[in-house]
């Protein structure tokens, strides 16, 4: 049997136990698209940080500054409940002689994003990697999600957002250029 085969049989049980019937009309085709949902879902850990990174030399000799990109989305599942947690991660960085390409950010939030997670691992491994990779003065990452688990049972507070904020090199030490960060990271 194949791994996907065995994956739709699971979820057919599981459509069982909680009293549904999986071959009515509506659910018939259900376990087929729950797996290829979790493919999705969980493709991060197919990907190779590394690779979401190309990174330029070529316009970044003089440039020592910051650079943001604000409001990239992110969607994820919490590894505690598998519930959806959803959001918008900033991320600043101060280049050492090496730029990346700015829509590469977001891949890279989306690699890290679709494996099961907890929003402050997820922080800390992007502005790891993004420090690795570019090997840059600083960086910055502030990452603002709901939590499903939060909103759709125990408390049941809905539209709470949890912050969680990463900063690496100079944005550690240097409290005008935190400053300067997470001013702009707040900026609409």
């Amino acid at each position: 049997m194949s791994k996907e085969q065995f994956t739709e049989q699971d979820w057919r049980r599981f459509l069982i136990s909680i009293g549904e019937d999986p071959d009515r009309s509506g659910l018939a085709e259900t376990p087929a698209r729950v797996v290829g949902a979790w493919k999705h879902w969980t493709s991060g850990y197919n990907q190779d940080p590394a690779d979401m990174l190309k990174v330029f030399e070529d316009g970044a000799e003089q440039y020592d500054e910051l650079i943001v990109v604000k409001n990239i989305p992110v969607y994820s599942h919490c590894e505690h409940h598998l519930a959806p947690f959803f959001g918008t991660v900033t991320i600043g960085y101060v280049p050492n002689g090496k730029i990346v390409g700015l829509s590469k950010l977001t891949r890279l939030v989306d690699c890290f994003a679709h494996r099961l997670q907890v929003q402050e691992r997820l922080t800390i491994q992007i502005a790891d990697s993004l420090m690795e990779q570019l090997e840059a003065k600083a960086v910055g990452v502030v990452v603002k999600c709901r939590h499903l688990c939060m909103e759709s049972r125990g408390i049941r507070t809905q539209g709470e957002e949890t912050i969680t904020s990463a900063m690496l090199g100079e944005l550690q030490p240097n409290q005008a250029m935190r400053a300067e960060f997470m001013a702009l990271a707040r900026e609409s």
